[in-house]
């Protein structure tokens, strides 16, 4: 096994030593994907708006479907995707995180974010999870059921898009859904604008929305309904944007949930309280926050998570990610004008990370085991898909957001990128990113303790 320095500085006084943390190998073992542009039709009592979704992802209404190009964005090169908004239907991309329970098919509960990325140009965008089972003989990943969300009990402590609807289903200018876990009849979802705490049953029907507490405080971020403009960092938010609960893990034994904020909070000033994220624990049962909370420690150059879920009642998978996309091999060359053929941003930090949540030290901070680097797989058995692998080299998941691990058996664990569609891509320039899943042999490291 390979040893690598990774450095973890603590912030708020205390500096932490450089660690030698162990990096264990990974196997592909199974390559499966849904294709990027995959559509949902709306419920048949949803609002007609919810027919031709992404009509505001710039700015303006747009009604003509598949009329304006994706594009990544000009600090990932420009590149466009291939895919045109608005789309005919709902998308179904953007995997944000699994269940850690398969349902009784064995299939997955995954999530779908919130659309189109922010509050502002997601109102038609309905939010849903699914069940979907990845054949890894086939290659291909089968959405077994859809369920949105909606509030027809007015559970939802704000107006929500569809507020004048009989249906209530909700939207991405909601609530931006990224965690997901299902306990019982109830399936539990972390949102990171409130940041909130979602409680709903399988139907999809919301039964409460808690808001969080950490520390005796009510935590918010910039998109918290009551949140005003000008607002001030650390003072009137204390959550980033996009930096609510990002993971959220259910502890076997105890069936309390430990969500995990995506990126750190944000003290007075607007300065954050250091490179590390906060895990603020949930009893389902009492319906309340416990008050207990624990942290997580970034490795360098890692800037937020993407997923969180136990292996056993102490032991956890943590996805910790930079905010790069694509192949280091194609990296643009230091300060070049002409990206059109390279990546900008390549991806350097992808990690899946084992952590004890039981060795806690006097700071607070759970103790990492080990991790697995999602950017050096190897692929002996040639398992990975034609055109979805790199040309030469180890298999790699070079995607900007990696938002779905969970544990498969005593051997494997299964991963999913999130393809943020259609502004990601990754895998080749000018295409968008398919919603990937792989199964992955990582026997040492779930062995590890």
């Amino acid at each position: 096994m390979r040893l690598s320095l990774c450095l973890l500085t603590i912030a708020s006084g205390v500096a932490a030593p450089a660690l030698a943390e162990e990096v264990f190998p990974a196997t592909l073992a199974g390559h499966a994907y849904l294709p990027a542009l995959s559509l949902v039709e709306p419920p048949a009592d949803a609002p007609r708006d919810a027919w031709v979704s992404g009509k505001f992802t710039g700015g303006a209404r747009n009604d003509m479907p598949m009329s304006v190009m994706g594009n990544v964005g000009k600090n990932y090169g420009g590149h466009e995707t291939g895919i045109a908004l608005p789309f005919i239907g709902q998308p179904v991309q953007g995997m944000s995180g699994f269940a850690m329970t398969p349902a009784a098919d064995g299939s997955w509960y995954t999530l779908t974010d919130n659309g189109f990325g922010n509050k502002r140009n997601s109102p038609d965008a309905l939010l849903f999870f699914h069940r979907m089972a990845p054949d890894f003989e086939a290659g291909t990943v089968e959405r077994r059921e859809t369920v949105f969300l909606r509030d027809p009990d007015r559970k939802v402590p704000f107006r929500i898009a569809y507020e004048g609807t009989e249906s209530r289903y909700l939207t991405g200018a909601d609530f931006d859904t990224e965690s997901i876990q299902v306990l019982g009849e109830e399936v539990f979802i972390g949102d990171e604008f409130g940041p909130y705490l979602i409680r709903a049953g399988l139907d999809g029907v919301v039964k409460e929305v808690y808001a969080t507490m950490l520390d005796g405080q009510e935590l918010h971020g910039p998109d918290t309904y009551s949140v005003y403009v000008p607002a001030s960092a650390g003072s009137d938010f204390q959550v980033q944007r996009s930096g609510g609960y990002e993971g959220m893990a259910l502890q076997p034994g105890t069936d309390l949930l430990w969500a995990m904020l995506e990126k750190p909070i944000l003290l007075d000033g607007g300065e954050t309280e250091g490179p590390f994220l906060r895990v603020i624990q949930f009893d389902p049962n009492a319906g309340d926050w416990t008050g207990d909370s624990v942290k997580f420690a970034l490795a360098e150059g890692a800037t937020a998570i993407g997923d969180f879920n136990f292996i056993d009642e102490t032991r956890a998978l943590v996805i910790e990610r930079d905010n790069g996309e694509g192949y280091a091999a194609l990296a643009c060359a230091e300060g070049a004008a002409d990206t059109s053929a390279c990546y900008p941003r390549p991806a350097l930090v992808k990690n899946i990370v084992l952590v004890d949540t039981s060795d806690v030290d006097s700071d607070g901070y759970m103790r990492r085991i080990g991790h697995i680097d999602l950017l050096d797989i190897a692929d002996p058995d040639g398992k990975a898909i034609a055109g979805l692998a790199p040309e030469e080299g180890p298999f790699t998941f070079p995607f900007f957001t990696i938002e779905d691990v969970v544990r498969v058996d005593e051997t494997h664990i299964l991963v999913a990128n999130d393809n943020n569609l259609p502004f990601s891509g990754g895998r080749e320039i000018g295409k968008a990113a398919h919603n990937e899943f792989i199964l992955l042999s990582v026997p040492e490291l779930l062995a590890a303790e």
